[in-house]
């Protein structure tokens, strides 16, 4: 029997209003940002989600943590539709769904200490007496390599790891199923990273957690995933299992980001490989393929004929015209 998904989304849309800075404030046109957008994450899953600046990750993720509404499409968590939920039902979300923020200096409030920054949550939330969130907070730090007699400390004393372990405790107060980690290393020194995925990579073991892990850099993901989802211009444009996903990749774009990337693309980077010029406009996205401007297969199909995501493999989808399809089906 198959195991449910715990996370599914289906179809989701995100637009944003331009508006004018001026007095009136005119709209000015809409910002694309999400753009159909579907999966399932299983209980215990790492889905990376990869793509350029602006193709729609950051987004994607804080639509799923609820804090931005989608235009249209649906989120449903451990089978249930949490897209339209109200604001005490999102607060009752919380408690399964965290979120780890790409800048551990924004996300720490500067004028609270570590204990109570990380037993924000429990407060919220009514867990347990002052003296048990006090043992929980402690038991906390221990869990992300943090000596407990630093509770008292303010965050402007620690350094920027020291920083994201303080966020991973806090995401981990209240036991959640699903930890939505929006590009949790990209804003640390190369030589912390390894240490924080570690300890990501530890915490899913100790936990069961599922992740749904935001990032640019491939050696991270290769690092990190189960699946891994290619986002470009808004939309996924290949999904697949890691190991496949590098081994095989359908989509050019997907080439290209695999080729960019210094230690998984050394050897193999060619000329042609590398797309010239730069995504699309999200306030005008083009008809057809987002990606046939920059694409060296383009033909005249691709400037009017948007490709749908489909087969071409085991559990491996990739929405190009000129993907090999060993078997059919769509999502």
């Amino acid at each position: 029997m198959t195991t449910p998904p715990l996370l599914e989304v289906r179809g989701l849309v995100k637009y944003f209003p331009l508006r004018d800075a001026g007095p009136l404030g005119g709209r000015l046109g809409t910002v694309h940002a999400v753009e159909d957008v579907s999966f399932a994450l299983a209980p215990g899953e790492t889905l990376a989600v990869v793509g350029e600046s602006g193709s729609g990750k950051t987004t994607l993720a804080r639509m799923i943590a609820l804090l931005y509404r989608p235009s249209a499409g649906t989120i449903a968590f451990d089978g249930r539709d949490v897209s339209t939920f109200s604001y005490r039902d999102i607060k009752l979300l919380r408690r399964d769904v965290q979120m780890i923020f790409q800048d551990p200096n924004g996300a720490l409030d500067p004028r609270m200490t570590i204990e109570a920054i990380i037993a924000e949550p429990l407060r919220i939330h009514r867990r347990g007496s002052r003296a048990e969130r006090a043992r929980s907070v402690r038991r906390l730090m221990e869990a992300v390599g943090l000596s407990p007699r630093l509770a008292e400390r303010y965050p402007h004393e620690f350094s920027g790891g020291q920083r994201q372990r303080i966020g991973i405790a806090r995401a981990l107060a209240l036991a959640p199923r699903l930890i939505i980690a929006d590009e949790p290393v990209s804003a640390l020194d190369v030589s912390v990273q390894s240490q924080v995925l570690n300890l990501l990579l530890d915490l899913r073991e100790a936990h069961g957690l599922a992740y749904l892990f935001i990032a640019h850099d491939l050696a991270v993901v290769d690092h990190m995933a189960d699946r891994v989802a290619v986002m470009y211009a808004g939309r996924i444009v290949e999904i697949a299992p890691r190991d496949a996903l590098f081994a095989t990749p359908a989509h050019p774009y997907t080439r290209a980001l695999i080729a960019a990337a210094p230690r998984l693309g050394a050897g193999k980077r060619k000329a042609a490989d590398t797309p010239a010029g730069e995504p699309p406009s999200p306030i005008a996205p083009p008809p057809g393929c987002a990606f046939h401007a920059r694409c060296p297969l383009a033909e005249a199909r691709c400037r009017t004929e948007r490709p749908t995501l489909e087969r071409v493999g085991a559990d491996h989808r990739a929405a190009c015209h000129f993907a090999p399809r060993p078997s059919s089906g769509r999502i």
